[in-house]
């Protein structure tokens, strides 16, 4: 089954060249089914990348999609122009009044400032209260999950030393439970990470309504849910296309910016070709994620 977004969008004609069955509002409409409902809150600046990439994942499962592109508005991005803001995006006041089956709400580079500094935190707090109302499921990846379990849970992120910046092998957390969100999925695996801060497995370990499905020596705890599979932290960004990671070190080095190449990410030493071993986990991950923590248990009439 397809993907339902505006044909006029940058990702449909991406997407379309990549043989992704995407389906246009204007078709999806005249036809007789329930389609899952999945909003997201685009935080990054890299606005059309971002959406595409999220697009690209939620279209791999045999379920119909219907996305809608959320955006802040106390916040006025400047990498990204204003008629493609309003031609795309909606305000969260646009949509409150709304149920969604899922949400994400992405990273955000603002990790080195406190939660309560940022200029949307305040809204950003109205969203995350509303998710407990308005959506089955909702995944929150890198600062967005950093900003949601300070405000659930009042976890503290902690700045590093050194970015963790490259692509990092991961171990499930094997306790004899039956995990559907990790079903198929290696018992080591790998995931890129691009931040200067971390969450302590040791304050989720305290946390008894949080429970780590995943987590890496070097990255920390990188997948986490609650108890009742609500909400879902990834710490990463499974995300992130063969050339993310690349696209970063150069704009960082660019910049003048004291920055390493990305661990374990090139596999030359020209720094040319891109090592790409998370694709397959990212895939089963949001499929998992659609389909047992999304389609099975939200109502078919909200």
């Amino acid at each position: 089954m397809p993907i339902v977004i505006d044909k006029d969008i940058p990702a449909y004609k991406i997407l379309t060249g990549e043989k992704i069955f995407i389906m246009d509002k204007g078709r999806a409409d005249v036809q007789d089914i329930r389609p899952i409902e999945i909003a997201i809150l685009n935080l990054m600046p890299t606005k059309e990348t971002t959406e595409t990439q999220f697009m690209r994942l939620l279209s791999n499962s045999p379920l119909q999609v219907n996305i809608t592109l959320v955006r802040t508005q106390t916040y006025n991005p400047t990498h990204v122009e204003a008629e493609y803001l309003s031609r795309f995006y909606k305000n969260f006041e646009e949509i409150k009044g709304r149920k969604f089956d899922g949400m994400i709400i992405t990273g955000a580079p603002v990790e080195n400032l406190e939660f309560e500094d940022v200029a949307y935190w305040k809204e950003l707090e109205e969203i995350l209260d509303w998710t407990k109302t308005n959506v089955t499921s909702t995944l929150f990846i890198c600062w967005g999950a950093q900003a949601a379990l300070h405000y659930f849970y009042g976890i503290k992120k902690h700045p590093l030393k050194e970015k963790c910046f490259g692509i990092f092998a991961h171990k499930r957390v094997q306790d004899g439970e039956v995990e559907p969100l990790m079903r198929g999925i290696s018992d080591e695996f790998h995931m890129p990470h691009s931040r200067h801060t971390i969450i302590y497995a040791s304050d989720i370990k305290n946390q008894s309504r949080l429970k780590i499905l995943a987590y890496s020596k070097k990255a920390g705890a990188s997948i986490i849910k609650s108890l009742d599979n609500r909400q879902v932290f990834v710490t990463g960004h499974m995300e992130y296309d063969r050339e993310t990671l690349k696209r970063e070190y150069e704009r960082d080095k660019a910049k003048g910016l004291d920055i390493k190449p990305p661990e374990n990410y090139f596999a030359d030493k020209e720094m040319q070709q891109v090592k790409m071993n998370w694709s397959s986990t990212s895939n089963l991950f949001y499929i998992n994620w659609l389909n047992y923590y999304v389609y099975q248990v939200t109502p078919y009439k909200w």
